[in-house]
């Protein structure tokens, strides 16, 4: 920061700044990190001036305009050498493009986009910008939106049926909720729900790198001839470290050819035949589905306007459970602490006289 500062003050000092951040290593030790790129994007505005920074969300524009955030640097260099701080000529970096001979006109034309946005950036923006919305959404729609989805993706992971249970458990959900005027609880419920029920197993992993789109994105990402490795840790042949953690390996990409037969099996999960189903984790990913639905169902028989907070936070539970394996072993563990720290509130919170109750009495 210093230096930017004493740049600007020498007045020689001017920054692109993509508007888009990523995530860092600490999202992986932290679950309830947040991302810190408005306060970054704020103490550098406060360093250099607001009028030496051209931000730009070319992470957005990439993947908008080109199909992929792979595009975001070379469009940033295009931004910042139509601002004029870039000290080279246009030959020098089209060549430069050109003898990196890698996706050469993709990146020839984000580099122009880049150019446009420093130059017009508003009719870029236009391009890539959600279109108005008229009417605003009810809570209702909002329920009925998250379900929709929810199931499509449930039929394919699972079946119907799956499907099907999920949307009864959210809509009885909603019909004892309605009575409070209320939904926060049943859109609470139909996201984390669905999150315990697509849990990624074996089957799922096969269907998801399977799937047609995924491929297709995946070779107009690449040219040439490439090949895909895929690193994975399959809890029955895989080695552990000293911490009994499950060690991943590179598979070479006959792996695919599994993975295509694997989806097919998917009809075995949860059964007797279902062998992937016997490790601990599948048992515990399973076991969390009951456990939230019996949650639910004590939360919804005594639900009112003063419990309903509680039992929002209740309902919310799942996002603490992150990650795979040991990692989510370990998420899992903390989230119990605090869902039995919850149900025990919510118990108090029913037990509590009410003030009508207090002044009867009182007399």
């Amino acid at each position: 920061m210093s230096r930017m500062r004493a740049g600007a003050n020498a007045g020689n000092c001017a920054l692109r700044y993509a508007a888009a951040s990523a995530p860092t290593a600490s999202f992986v030790h932290n679950g309830a990190w947040q991302n810190p790129g408005g306060a970054c994007q704020a103490e550098i505005v406060k360093s250099v001036g607001a009028g030496n920074l051209g931000v730009f969300n070319a992470d957005l524009a990439a993947t908008k305009l080109m199909g992929d955030s792979i595009y975001t640097n070379p469009m940033l260099l295009g931004y910042a050498w139509q601002k004029g701080w870039i000290p080279l000529s246009l030959e020098s970096l089209t060549r430069a493009i050109e003898l990196n001979a890698v996706a050469i006109d993709n990146n020839k034309t984000a580099f122009a986009w880049g150019r446009r946005a420093a130059h017009d950036l508003q009719s870029v923006e236009r391009l890539f910008a959600p279109a108005q919305v008229i009417a605003m959404p009810t809570a209702r729609d909002n329920v009925d939106a998250l379900v929709t989805k929810r199931v499509e993706f449930l039929t394919a992971y699972q079946n119907a049926d799956y499907a099907k249970t999920y949307e009864a458990f959210v809509r009885k959900t909603e019909a004892a909720e309605s009575a409070l005027d209320k939904t926060l609880l049943t859109q609470n419920v139909a996201r984390y729900l669905f999150k315990l029920m697509a849990y990624k197993d074996e089957y799922e992993v096969a269907r998801l790198h399977t799937d047609t789109t995924f491929l297709n994105k995946v070779n107009a990402m690449f040219e040439g001839d490439f090949k895909l490795n895929y690193n994975l840790a399959p809890p029955m042949i895989s080695k552990k470290n000293e911490k009994g953690e499950l060690q991943k390996r590179q598979f070479g990409p006959w792996m695919l050819t599994g993975f295509k037969l694997l989806t097919k099996l998917k009809g075995l999960r949860g059964t007797a035949f279902d062998v992937f189903g016997k490790t601990e984790e599948r048992k515990m990913e399973r076991a969390l589905i009951g456990e939230y639905t019996a949650s639910i169902d004590t939360l919804l028989k005594t639900l009112n306007a003063d419990n309903h907070a509680t039992a929002v936070d209740v309902a919310r539970i799942p996002e603490l459970i992150k990650g795979y394996g040991h990692v989510k072993e370990r998420n899992v563990r903390t989230a119990r602490l605090q869902w039995a720290g919850l149900m025990k509130d919510f118990a108090g919170i029913n037990q509590q006289p009410s003030v009508e109750t207090n002044h009867r009495a009182a007399a």
